[in-house]
């Protein structure tokens, strides 16, 4: 495992410090939870435009305005 330095104020170190404390966590295991969601999108996004290049463009933007509607519906 790898350790890593983060430097931040004092002042926000605080405020992070708190924010883990409400949340019942560790500051370490809120930066682990943050890096997990960012590379969770990354992976998301690279596997979109991935998938995007050998795609058929008018059919995404079909299936996007497909999910936009059902999307709308449900906050309704």
């Amino acid at each position: 495992m790898a350790t890593m330095t983060i430097r931040v104020t004092d002042a926000k170190h605080a405020r992070l410090k708190k924010l883990a404390e409400r949340q019942g966590l560790s500051l370490n295991k809120l930066f682990e939870e943050w890096s997990n969601i960012a590379i969770a999108q990354f992976d998301t996004e690279a596997w979109f435009r991935a998938r995007a290049a050998r795609g058929n463009p008018k059919r995404a933007l079909q299936l996007l305005d497909k999910l936009d509607a059902a999307s709308q519906k449900k906050r309704s």
